[in-house]
């Protein structure tokens, strides 16, 4: 391929662009072949941020500060947190896009329930990415605080998944 764009690879990129807008796509990749050894490869990717909706946020009641107000300070970080479980320390991220499964079979148990000890390495949940199943290791030992995916529910990258204590 030569050096120099040529004018229709920057209107395919755009297309490529509003396509990804138009269908909700966070990601996608193509290859366009010109010869046999001359093709352009473009990935046009986005990040989706997902806000914690505001509602939620106005019906907590904290309770009436101490006169020293140290009370108050430390009960705002623990509303933040349970509001946003991205900012937990004990969660575990996605590492990929796909279908988050808790079981390995439909009629299986789950890998683990809130409340359940696993042990580093331990699968937690399998996320199916282009027809592959991934399992997904705990990152260190702990406790089951919360499962923020249900069964056959689509991840992004980086979504919380679950929170360990």
């Amino acid at each position: 391929m030569s050096k120099r764009p040529q004018e229709s690879d920057v209107e395919f990129i755009q297309a490529l662009a509003e396509l990804l807008r138009s269908n909700d796509l966070t990601e996608i990749e193509v290859n366009r072949e010109y010869g046999e050894s001359d093709s352009l490869t473009v990935r046009v990717a986005r990040q989706i941020i997902h806000a914690a909706p505001m509602a939620a946020a106005a019906p907590v009641a904290l309770p009436a500060p101490a006169a020293t107000g140290a009370p108050a300070t430390a009960a705002a970080p623990a509303a933040a947190a349970a509001l946003d479980p991205t900012e937990d320390p004990g969660v575990v991220p996605s590492p990929m896009v796909g279908t988050a499964y808790l079981q390995g079979e439909p009629e299986a148990p789950p890998f683990v329930k809130v409340g359940d000890m696993v042990a580093e390495g331990q699968t937690i949940l399998i996320i199916e990415a282009m027809k592959t199943m991934n399992q997904i290791p705990a990152p260190r030992a702990g406790r089951v605080k919360r499962i923020l995916v249900e069964d056959g529910s689509p991840v992004e990258f980086g979504a919380p998944l679950i929170i360990l204590e």
